[in-house]
């Protein structure tokens, strides 16, 4: 497998079928998806125009992989920020990171609802998103408000401007598993 730069020309590549500078792209989206992969697949489709039968137009897939590319490079530059503080806390004996590993997804489960701004815009907001589950949404700010959404496993708050999860309930088990784990 290759890397996203590989990837990426490859959906540049005008001598590649359109399928495959498809493939391409959601190859991409393997190795950096910032809402998930089906959330940032679906943000993709709809802000480069990407038809159902990619022949129709070759061009939104380079359109989309630069926008995918773009964020990514967003990431990247706070990631190395990162790597050089990182180190120099290691040579001075620090074990456990400060701040932790940088977070490049803000969970997206309904892959339909998603900030409609490029993602280069909303990468920033992403990257300065605590951990854990979230009092406010990083992307919309306070105040507006959260709706529940269950993907059939789990239960979520979802931020009711953009879709973000702001927090996730794990299923509670069936009761006919607790008495066959009481019984045990």
């Amino acid at each position: 497998m290759g890397s996203f730069a590989t990837h990426r020309l490859r959906a540049h590549d005008r001598t590649r079928s359109p399928v495959r500078r498809f493939g391409a792209l959601r190859t991409c989206l393997g190795e950096f998806a910032p809402y998930g992969f089906s959330a940032t697949y679906h943000h993709l489709c709809r802000s480069a125009g990407i038809p159902a039968a990619p022949g129709m137009d070759p061009e939104a897939v380079v359109r989309a992989v630069e926008e995918l590319h773009a964020a990514r490079e967003i990431w990247r530059a706070e990631f190395r920020g990162w790597q050089v503080r990182r180190r120099a806390q290691k040579a001075a004996g620090v074990r456990v990171p400060d701040p932790p590993a940088l977070r490049r997804v803000l969970r997206y489960p309904d892959p339909e609802c998603h900030p409609a701004e490029p993602l280069a815009a909303v990468m920033p907001l992403i990257l300065r998103a605590p951990a854990g589950d979230l009092s406010a949404c990083p992307v919309c700010g306070p105040g507006r408000g959260t709706r529940p959404w269950h993907d059939g496993l789990t239960a979520h708050r979802l931020c009711t401007g953009c879709g973000a999860s702001l927090a996730v309930r794990p299923p509670e088990p069936a009761p006919a598993l607790g008495a066959a784990r009481a019984e045990r």
